[in-house]
């Protein structure tokens, strides 16, 4: 399928300037998607091979927003890799007290281009990649294949006119939809989706750009060609699973740990 032009526009989501709530709106409805969808648990066995081949159990999850995917993912890791945990980082840290066993979400700020050396691990990225322009993706993927540390990123958008046409039809009566189901089930967040719809028209417009950013394979390989030299290897491509389409990018050493 013919791919649209890949645009670096904004996203609200990466302004330090939203105001809490809105922020907290779409923070909030993405991480309900996430637990009741569960897109990513299908990719559990994937990230247990890079903990077996990395010798590790620890994952340092970057852009985790509200805790992305891990309440659901973490306990069907730990089902094929029994003793992992994940650290979940991001620029704008929302600490949550509602995650799984094994995870645990550091307070302080964490740039993904500026990882603090206490941070070891597999690095994870989950609908975090497209807020990165070309440059700063190619540094991210560098500084992974310069230190021998595996890599794997997760996207379900897609760059394609179907994938925007769904979301410009059903976003809106996902968020009205959805909504009722966060908890807890503020007053101002009703009034801001009912009444004054700012957070779905937010959702929509960050949901439409982060398409229109979303890195194809092919791209994939572009900026992952010649890093890590013979030591590291880069794998992308997409694949189906709990009936969604994943762009996938993972690299890791090929040296013996």
């Amino acid at each position: 399928m013919p791919l649209l032009p890949r645009l670096q526009l904004f996203e609200f989501l990466d302004q330090s300037w939203l105001p809490a709530p809105l922020r907290s709106g779409v923070v909030d409805y993405l991480r309900i998607v996430l637990d009741r969808m569960r897109p990513y648990d299908g990719v559990a066995p994937q990230l247990a091979e890079l903990l077996r081949t990395a010798g590790t159990d620890q994952v340092v999850d970057l852009c985790s927003g509200a805790g992305g995917p891990w309440r659901t993912l973490l306990p069907a890791l730990q089902a094929v890799h029994g003793g992992a945990g994940v650290v979940l980082t991001d620029l704008h840290p929302v600490p949550r007290q509602d995650l799984p066993p094994g995870a645990h979400y550091r307070d302080t700020p964490v740039d993904a281009t500026r990882i603090p050396e206490e941070l070891t691990g597999v690095r994870t990225l989950f609908e975090g990649l497209h807020h990165f322009p070309p440059e700063k993706a190619r540094a991210l993927f560098a500084d992974a294949a310069a230190r021998g540390v595996p890599f794997a990123a997760f996207e379900i958008t897609q760059r394609s006119l179907p994938y925007l046409l769904g979301q410009f039809l059903l976003v809106i009566p996902l968020v009205w939809g959805f909504t009722p189901l966060i908890r807890p089930l503020h007053g101002w967040r009703l009034a801001l989706t009912y009444l004054v719809p700012i957070i779905p028209l937010l959702i929509l417009w960050d949901g439409v750009v982060s398409s229109l950013r979303t890195y194809a394979p092919a791209d994939l390989e572009r900026l992952t060609t010649g890093l890590g030299g013979d030591g590291y290897r880069w794998k992308s491509g997409v694949q189906r699973a709990g009936g969604m389409t994943i762009t996938y990018l993972i690299g890791q050493s090929v040296r013996p740990q």
